[in-house]
């Protein structure tokens, strides 16, 4: 689904983000990005969506010619919550869904059944800043979705939430990965990686420094969980 080929990202302080970064996502899985602050997960994800350009480097997306083909198969979740406060929730949608080229009767029947999905359908008319924060992420995710994408990146999506509503945003991905959306996440809940990834990949300082099934990389590192496989890659100073 996508192919990324040496990928680097140098900011002109000369900072290097990513460091030749080569991997590929699959049709269907939920792949992770994992790695302390600064690992270059956030950056990847911005390259991956297009919002920053690399500066070398290929990705390559299967099926898609250009950059719009790109924009009308992905959906993006961003780590912080971008709402327009002045509009109600039904707004905010209909807002994206516009930028989508949906037309009326799709908007309303698009919303409409994704809000009733994620049980938020009788808050449509509410003022965004009304919701709670757990409702405003579960928000983020309908926003994405509304004009059906093959591939969503979900970049921290459950940072901040208690444990009840970040069970209830997992079952949401895992719900969507069974309907066919191939998922990119980036998140520093180790548990939600085991929990959610078919495969997960550990960066630090940009580069790449493991790649595998939470279950492959617990076996290869003598671990019991993706938290001691995390620990011992910091013990064997892969990560800083």
């Amino acid at each position: 689904m996508i192919r990324i080929k040496n990928l680097c990202k140098v900011f002109k302080s000369n900072k290097v983000a990513v460091d030749d970064l080569s991997f590929d996502v699959n049709d269907g899985e939920i792949f992770g990005l994992l790695g302390k602050n600064g690992a270059g997960k956030t950056t990847t994800i911005r390259m991956l969506t297009l919002q920053t350009r690399p500066t070398s480097g290929e990705i390559i997306f299967e099926g898609a010619a250009d950059d719009l083909a790109v924009k009308k198969m992905i959906g993006v979740v961003p780590q912080h919550i971008n709402f327009d406060q002045d509009l109600t929730v039904g707004e905010n949608m209909e807002l994206h869904a516009r930028l989508h080229h949906l037309n009326r009767q799709e908007q309303r029947q698009r919303i409409h059944e994704l809000l009733e999905y994620i049980e938020l359908g009788n808050v449509v008319n509410d003022d965004v800043r009304s919701l709670s924060g757990g409702m405003k992420r579960r928000l983020l995710i309908v926003r994405a979705l509304i004009h059906r994408p093959h591939i969503l990146f979900l970049d921290e999506p459950t940072v901040a939430l208690d444990p009840q509503v970040r069970r209830k945003i997992w079952q949401l991905i895992k719900q969507l990965k069974a309907q066919g959306v191939t998922i990119v996440i980036t998140t520093h809940y180790i548990e939600e990686a085991e929990q959610l990834c078919d495969r997960t990949a550990f960066l630090s300082r940009g580069k790449l420094i493991a790649l595998d099934s939470p279950a492959n990389l617990c076996r290869l590192n003598n671990a019991a969980n993706l938290e001691d496989v995390f620990i011992r890659l910091i013990e064997d100073d892969k990560i800083d």
